[in-house]
């Protein structure tokens, strides 16, 4: 007989339940672990924030200046002047006229040659002024002859007068016609320079020396008295005639400089000096003339060309010159941002002269030529702030 164990369903119904215990502590255990890494992570992060952000509280910003917000101070005279513009003329010209009447043999010269004072330039037919020569001439001798012998008549006269064989009114007569004589012959004597003249006149010169600018007459051509022949001018000096507003004229002087330049001329200045100044304005303007003197030994200006450039009506002294947008005003007092070191410094600066239309000015104490000043109004950049400079600074622009 088979003995057989009786069965167990009390432990039968309660092994399911173990197993759903043991489901519920492993993920229980679970969510502890993953809670406590993200504590950890928490606790991690919030330590690191504040060391990051001291990190960044203690390094200080750097501001970077482009070539545009710099300049150099630069060294130099400062010009303050006002702009002019005008036409250049020859201060020495002539218009050659004919004095007499006659037919061009011949001309040398042409248009653009330079001449010589004295020079003939053309001569005239002279034939008739010859003809006239030589009959003043025959005058004079005729005259010469009457006066010799009205001389010897009146010596006669005397002699007879002595021993009083001839009144005194006949000595009177012979005396006066010695001094018409004589009267006749100082008139054939004018009479012959004249003729002389007008045949020195058939030959033409030069009355200056320069440039033979216009040429009126050929060969062949008969000239009337006063008909024009030639026309020179003397380049080595000009005359620049500006004009210039009345209400302006109070800062201009004779002796002030002048620089201008001239279209053809490109990168050339040339100078000049005021001459003269117009004492009434021009017809239908409130300006003046003012003539300016300028050199041309060269003879590259001619008459007619147009110039434009500025006058000088002040000058400073050599010295520190730096850009009108680089001062600014705190308490009364002018300063500029210099840059040293890479640094930002407040330099007190006194100022002199100043030009408003390139915005320049004089700096007569606080700053030396070199030095570096900020040019321009930046936003949060202040004294002690740090800079640095990504290009050579290009140096304060100026006239003059």
């Amino acid at each position: 007989m088979k003995l057989e164990a009786p069965p167990l369903p009390h432990a039968a119904a309660h092994f399911p339940t173990r197993r759903r215990r043991w489901r519920k502590s492993a993920i229980v255990i679970a969510l502890a672990v993953i809670a406590s890494a993200a504590s950890w992570t928490v606790l991690h992060k919030s330590k690191a924030e504040p060391t990051q952000a001291g990190a960044s509280a203690l390094k200080p910003t750097v501001y970077e200046l482009s070539p545009g917000d710099v300049a150099t101070v630069a060294s130099g005279e400062l010009r303050v002047g006002l702009p002019l513009s005008g036409a250049l003329a020859p201060l020495r010209q002539a218009t050659i006229k004919s004095k007499v009447s006659g037919v061009v043999l011949e001309s040398s010269v042409q248009e653009g040659t330079s001449v010589a004072a004295g020079q003939v330039i053309a001569r005239l037919d002279g034939a008739d002024a010859r003809a006239r020569v030589a009959q003043q001439q025959a005058a004079l001798d005729e005259a010469n002859a009457r006066l010799a012998l009205a001389a010897k008549n009146k010596a006669n006269s005397a002699a007879l007068l002595k021993q009083n064989y001839i009144s005194q009114n006949s000595f009177d007569t012979s005396q006066n016609s010695v001094e018409l004589a004589q009267a006749a012959v100082d008139a054939a004597k004018a009479q012959l320079e004249m003729a002389r003249i007008a045949l020195g006149d058939t030959v033409i010169r030069a009355p200056l020396a320069g440039v033979v600018s216009k040429r009126f007459v050929q060969a062949g051509d008969k000239l009337a008295p006063d008909a024009p022949a030639f026309s020179i001018v003397d380049l080595r000096q000009l005359m620049l005639e500006a004009q210039v507003p009345a209400s302006d004229i109070p800062r201009v002087k004779v002796g002030q400089e002048a620089r201008f330049q001239v279209d053809g001329f490109a990168g050339r200045d040339f100078s000049g000096k005021v001459a003269r100044i117009s004492p009434t304005t021009e017809t239908g303007s409130r300006a003046m003339i003012v003539y300016i003197s300028v050199d041309n030994a060269d003879g590259v200006l001619k008459g007619g060309m147009f110039a434009k450039g500025n006058l000088t009506t002040a000058k400073s002294a050599p010295g520190a010159l730096a850009p009108l947008a680089a001062v600014r005003h705190d308490g009364g007092q002018d300063l500029v941002y210099r840059v040293d070191a890479g640094k930002v410094v407040a330099q007190p600066v006194k100022l002199g002269l100043r030009n408003e239309d390139d915005g320049t000015v004089q700096v007569t104490e606080g700053l030396a030529p070199g030095q570096t000043v900020i040019a321009t109004r930046l936003d949060g950049v202040k004294p002690g702030s740090s800079v640095k400079l990504a290009a050579a600074p290009a140096p304060a622009a100026r006239k003059g």
